[in-house]
């Protein structure tokens, strides 16, 4: 799958089922299980909420021509080890998982966190058990930096890898 692809729209009121979708036991397994309705509400409301802030963006993943929603991607302002950066995060949807969707949005959004020249870095947190995911850094050039501990959602402690990518320093274009 090529950037073209793929299309990155803003988060909006609709996108609330897409949530619920992604909310499945099976694409919420490497983050501590499914969340409840209220918790849902509360994410979408903080996704909505995001962009006008200014600490990040939400998007729905599109599939080209068709116009199909196929997941979700965003990155938001964030501090690890004592340093500002942006985290990245993904969701592909099960019947479209393996294409290299999920690749090519990450590609996408982080051409768009490199043009805000907001923050140097962008980390991603995958599972460490979460093959996937962690091929999609690996794909992109990510710098694997440790295994670590990382709390999502709240409350839940999860081992991850801590992937690197320097903004301005690749293109994906």
């Amino acid at each position: 799958m090529n950037m073209a692809q793929v299309a990155l729209e803003p988060w909006s009121s609709a996108d609330l089922e897409l949530l619920r979708l992604i909310n499945a036991p099976e694409m919420m397994e490497h983050l501590g299980g499914p969340e409840t309705d209220e918790q849902l509400q509360a994410r979408h409301q903080r996704y909505l909420a995001l962009e006008g802030q200014g600490r990040g963006r939400m998007f729905r993943i599109v599939l080209l021509p068709g116009l199909e929603t196929v997941g979700s991607i965003g990155y938001w302002d964030s501090v690890w080890t004592e340093e500002r950066i942006y985290e990245i995060g993904w969701s592909v949807l099960p019947s479209y998982q393996g294409r290299g969707i999920a690749s090519a949005a990450v590609a996408k959004a982080i051409v768009l966190a490199s043009r805000e020249n907001k923050y140097k870095y962008v980390h991603a947190f995958p599972a460490v058990d979460n093959p996937a995911s962690n091929a999609v850094c690996r794909k992109l050039q990510f710098e694997l930096l440790r295994a670590c501990e990382f709390e999502y959602p709240p409350g839940n402690r999860m081992q991850c890898h801590d992937w690197r990518l320097e903004l301005n320093a690749q293109t994906f274009e």
